[in-house]
């Protein structure tokens, strides 16, 4: 079994197909990680929704940004934005199966035999990989309750709190968990965040640096794959830590890692598509 990892796919399907073919992807025997933003502003995003779905038992994937927003327009509480692509999905007859698959994806996911870590953004610094599950689940039970689904989806956007307090509660809590897992770019060492700065990594607002850079960060040597930061065009220098986001949906490429061998795989075949 060989386990590949793929950056942000946002509804980029032809790269990915383009990259699965080239390393002859068997479902039946290798496995597929996804950074998360499986959808959005991407040609075919109701078709990249199919195709993982269709082949769901070898995928892991943890939710993005763009994927949480897909939930909540389809539960009417938030409308479609200028430059979504989601409207084939909230139109298709395997709605249903394909958000109820996809609210049930993990905002992270930990390998123990290989101990590595998938997440969307990152792990802020000051949270511990067991902190760092924690919190996540509380988000995750929400996402697969019925009843409390709705509730935190309506109050999940939002840049405040934007700072971790372990006396938060309801909503505030969840918010600031979800922009921790599925936002995040910089912060301050105490986990302090900057939800304004998307560029690169000599763009920090003073007193901020990039979550994985701070010398204290307490997953310091702990392997981390994550996407989120198109800026960074997969690159990232600190040891251990995999960015794979490299602006496939901007018109640059999509990147796929064999997680066991650190062998990247690049496909900008998306100039084919229509």
């Amino acid at each position: 079994m060989t386990l590949y990892a793929v950056g942000d796919v946002q509804g980029c399907l032809q790269p990915l197909q383009c990259l699965l073919q080239r390393v002859a992807f068997d479902p039946q025997h290798d496995r597929l990680w996804l950074v998360g933003d499986l959808v959005n502003r991407g040609p075919q995003s109701l078709e990249t929704l199919r195709f993982l779905f269709a082949m769901r038992e070898a995928v892991t994937t943890v939710l993005g940004n763009h994927d949480l927003h897909l939930l909540a327009v389809a539960h009417n509480i938030e409308r479609l934005k200028k430059g979504d692509t989601l409207r084939e999905i909230l139109d298709a007859p395997d709605r249903d199966d394909l958000l109820d698959w996809l609210r049930r994806q993990p905002l992270l996911h930990h390998d123990d035999e290989r101990q590595i870590t998938l997440v969307h953004a990152g792990i802020p610094p000051h949270w511990s990989l067991k902190k760092a599950r924690k919190r996540a689940g509380e988000v995750e039970e929400a996402l697969r309750d019925d009843t409390r689904l709705p509730l935190f989806l309506e109050g999940m956007y939002g840049n405040e709190p934007n700072k971790w307090d372990s006396r938060l509660r309801g909503v505030a809590r969840l918010r600031t968990i979800t922009n921790y897992f599925t936002r995040m770019r910089f912060c301050t060492a105490d986990g302090r965040l900057d939800l304004k700065s998307k560029e690169g990594l000599g763009t920090a607002p003073s007193g901020y640096a990039p979550w994985f850079s701070h010398p204290g960060r307490k997953t310091r040597g702990q392997k981390i794959i994550f996407g989120h930061w198109a800026a960074l065009q997969g690159q990232c220098d600190e040891p251990g830590v995999e960015a794979l986001d490299s602006g496939c949906v901007w018109g640059a490429t999509l990147t796929l890692l064999n997680v066991d061998s650190g062998e990247r795989l690049t496909c900008s075949c998306h100039k084919e598509q229509p």
